[in-house]
């Protein structure tokens, strides 16, 4: 995981300085525009994984009920996985712009 080093006020917003471990730098894969910046420590909504299937080989993340309003169960998704030490973390990115070309 990284950490901010510095941050400073500029014409545009904030200007961060941020520090990250090799591994976490190639997970860019030279992507440097449109990234965004979370912590965990404000992941507030609780939920669980659902499983189905034969031996519940099927694994659902399921979205907390006032999370679904105006979601619109078409829209391309993707997922990405982040994996430390002490925790794995999924990331859906929902397409609101794109309908589903399979749907």
């Amino acid at each position: 995981m990284g950490r901010i080093l510095s941050s400073k006020r500029n014409d545009k917003g904030l200007l961060f300085e941020v520090e990250l471990d090799y591994d976490e730098a190639t997970l860019l894969k030279g992507h440097y525009d449109s990234v965004h910046m979370f912590t965990e420590r404000i992941a507030d909504f609780e939920t669980n994984i659902s499983s189905r299937g034969k031996n519940s080989v099927t694994k659902y993340f399921l979205i907390p009920r006032h999370l679904r309003k105006d979601m619109d169960y078409t829209y391309p998704v993707n997922c990405q996985k982040i994996e430390t030490n002490e925790k794995i973390i999924f990331i859906y990115v929902v397409d609101k712009t794109m309908q589903c070309a399979k749907c």
